[in-house]
């Protein structure tokens, strides 16, 4: 069990579900070494905190590693992917249809023109 530092950190259950859907590590050259529970608690505080990647505490990966993974899943579209794959796991856990099937625009945040009719 994983003992909780930070607000941010997951907790066991969460880690669970989140880590069957990170990319495996590349196949060839040396094996991975980092913890990736380490990493991706290093990205939620960063992101929870504000606080700049140089000043990442160093109970996570050096901040260069954490960033890395991060900058890396944005570009690659891990992040959304990761995002709908939770989705429809809660959709499907509340007997809802994997993917939602309508939505809503507020007229208020559409911006048609400059200027009204």
């Amino acid at each position: 069990m994983n003992e909780r530092k930070y607000p941010s950190d997951l907790k066991d259950r969460e880690w669970a579900i989140l880590a069957p859907l990170l990319p495996p590590a590349k196949p060839g050259g040396r094996p991975r070494s980092v913890d990736m529970r380490q990493v991706v608690n290093g990205i939620f505080y960063v992101l929870k905190s504000g606080c700049q990647w140089r000043m990442l505490p160093k109970d996570f990966p050096h901040w260069k590693t954490v960033y890395h993974y991060f900058n890396t899943w944005r570009r690659t579209g891990m992040w959304q992917t990761l995002n709908s794959s939770l989705r429809e796991r809660v959709r499907s856990n509340l007997k809802r249809e994997r993917t939602p099937s309508g939505a809503s625009i507020d007229s208020q945040s559409v911006k048609t023109t400059a200027k009204g009719g």
